[in-house]
C-alpha cells in the first residue's frame, strides 16, 4: 500500500468555483465546512520522504507555537496534520499596505501503509519546520527451509 500525498485535487475546483460571499449565502452548513475544510487541505504543502526505517513528514510552520499544531492519527491509519495561523490584531493606528501571509485553518491528511509503527511516531518543530516521524515496522525475518536428511533403505 502506497501513501496517498499531494493536494487534494477537488480544492482548488472548489476555490474556484465559489467567491466568499457565496458561502455565506450558501445555506447548507455541510457545504461550507466542506468547502472550508477543502480550502485547508489545499492550501498546506508538506514533503513526504521514505527512509529505510521510516516516513518522514516535513511541512513549513512560520510563527506557530506548538499549541497551534496538531498532529493525531485518526481510524488507525490516517496520519492528520492540522492546526490554525492566527492573524494579528489590527489596531485602529495599524494601516495595511499589503497582507500576504496566510492565515487561518490548515489540514492534511495521509493514509499511511500497513508497516508503519503508530505507536511510535513523534513530531517535533524546529525554526518554523514541523518533522513528523512515523517508523517503520521492520520486515519479518524470512523463512529458511529445514533441511531433512534422506535415509537410505
Amino acid at each position: 500500500m502506497d501513501i496517498f500525498f499531494g493536494r487534494d485535487p477537488f480544492a482548488s475546483a472548489i476555490s474556484q468555483l465559489f467567491t466568499p460571499d457565496e458561502f455565506e449565502r450558501s445555506g447548507s452548513q455541510h457545504a461550507r465546512n466542506y468547502v472550508r475544510d477543502a480550502k485547508a487541505m489545499g492550501n498546506t504543502a508538506v514533503d513526504v520522504k521514505e527512509l529505510p526505517d521510516s516516513y518522514v513528514f516535513v511541512a513549513d510552520m512560520p510563527g506557530l507555537k506548538s499549541g497551534d499544531i496538531k498532529v493525531q492519527v485518526e481510524n488507525d491509519n490516517v496520519l492528520t496534520i492540522g492546526g490554525e495561523r492566527k492573524r494579528e490584531e489590527a489596531t485602529e493606528q495599524t494601516k495595511y499596505l499589503r497582507m500576504e501571509r496566510p492565515a487561518g485553518k490548515f489540514l492534511r491528511k495521509f493514509t499511511l501503509p500497513s508497516n508503519a509503527k503508530m505507536d511510535a511516531i513523534s513530531a517535533t518543530c524546529t525554526d518554523g519546520v514541523l518533522c513528523v516521524q512515523v517508523p517503520k515496522v521492520p520486515p519479518p525475518e524470512p523463512h529458511k527451509p529445514k533441511t531433512i536428511e534422506v535415509k537410505v533403505a
